[in-house]
């Protein structure tokens, strides 16, 4: 089946970056939302992005047009009726996205796919409010959507082959690059990449470096912001609800355990830039640690014991990930280049430093710690008593 007409429902940064990301493939796009000044809003932040697309030269006057007239904005689903797909982008609250898909599925053709955007949810409970849940899929974006390469797809266990077929398909064709993944908690990125957040603070609530420190050598290992810049940036009202989320979607594994230090921020409204106070204090237009404006410190061991300790935190999740057939292992590392922008996919990043040395560094963690926190991933281990290594 070929997806001419789109239909979106949520109008806020995420459903209208789909939105622009269907309507510059040529889809005919419907984007819904219940608040008007929030379509309103989508509506000139459309001409906004488009006009500056025209001023930088990425597209003319003609191909702006095409495709803002390819978007409608509506307010009722009957709108709807004629989509071959429509993606939901809304609040992360399961049992409002199910009454939301039952209300749609009332109005939809018969073929019609009706996706989710969840970033965490399980796509299997989200199908199961539908009388046919084998139309239903994952089409989880990354923000911003325009910009970002990677869509992560996940079947759940009721989703037809012919709907994950040609929702991959579509997407390629919509210029993104596809991972398709088990539908686990957090999917491929918001499971592999909690370490980068959790293991961060960890280091900093046992005192071993500050916020500064730690951000500086992240970035010194090549990710574009360090931890704390970048929870700052998501919002600590969505970074610590994915990190509860994920948290007890895996039985209250300890990997997943959430910070305290995160929470008190989320309890005081410190949520980040959004709100002009986070880990870092934005107020002043001047990023100052809110324990006190503080420089790096640059001391060369303890640098390399942070990026040590997170980047082998991270390996070890993608190794999971791998073992548990959550993706394959080229799908793990493109998510993580494609998604979150990481300088390296995580496997490939074992292979160079090391396996014996991944195994190492987890050992030496849990011989310290004795907690299951800090397990090494049994695929770690079988490649390094057979001499081998990820194959990417």
């Amino acid at each position: 089946m070929k997806i001419k007409t789109v239909g979106i429902i949520g109008a806020g940064t995420m459903g209208r970056g789909i939105a622009q990301v269907a309507a510059t493939a040529g889809c005919t796009v419907a984007l819904f939302d219940t608040n008007q000044e929030a379509l309103d809003n989508a509506r000139a932040s459309h001409e906004k992005i488009m006009n500056r697309l025209v001023e930088k030269g990425r597209i003319d006057e003609d191909k702006k047009n095409r495709i803002l007239s390819n978007i409608t904005y509506v307010d009722a689903v009957s709108a709807f009726a004629k989509a071959d797909l429509i993606i939901e982008a809304i609040i992360e609250n399961i049992d409002i996205k199910k009454k939301v898909f039952q209300t749609i599925e009332k109005t939809v053709s018969e073929s019609c796919i009706i996706a989710s955007n969840t970033s965490s949810l399980s796509i299997a409970s989200i199908a199961a409010s539908l009388d046919k849940p084998d139309r239903c899929v994952g089409i989880h974006f990354f923000n911003p959507a325009p910009l970002m390469k990677l869509v992560e797809v996940i079947p759940a266990v009721q989703t037809s082959e012919i709907t994950l077929n040609t929702s991959v398909a579509t997407i390629k064709e919509w210029g993104k690059v596809v991972a398709v993944a088990k539908d686990t908690p957090g999917f491929i990125v918001n499971r592999v990449a909690r370490p980068f957040y959790g293991e961060a603070i960890r280091i900093f609530e046992e005192g071993i470096a500050d916020i500064p420190t730690i951000d500086y050598a992240l970035k010194g290992l090549g990710f574009r912001m360090g931890p704390f810049e970048l929870t700052d940036f998501i919002g600590h009202d969505v970074n610590y609800v994915v990190t509860e989320t994920v948290f007890k979607a895996f039985y209250y594994d300890p990997r997943y355990k959430p910070n305290f230090s995160q929470k008190r921020l989320v309890e005081a409204g410190w949520l980040g830039r959004k709100s002009g106070r986070g880990f870092y204090d934005y107020k002043n237009d001047e990023a100052a640690n809110f324990y006190g404006k503080q420089e790096p410190n640059k001391e060369t061991k303890l640098i390399k014991k942070i990026q040590d300790r997170i980047l082998v935190m991270l390996i070890n999740e993608a190794a999971d990930a791998l073992f548990l057939n959550i993706a394959n292992a080229t799908d793990i590392d493109t998510a993580m280049t494609k998604g979150v922008n990481y300088p390296k996919g995580l496997l490939s990043w074992a292979n160079e430093k090391g396996i014996s040395w991944c195994v190492d560094q987890l050992d030496s963690l849990y011989d310290l710690y004795r907690e299951d926190r800090y397990r090494c991933s049994p695929l770690l281990r079988r490649l390094n008593e057979h001499g081998k290594q990820f194959d990417i």
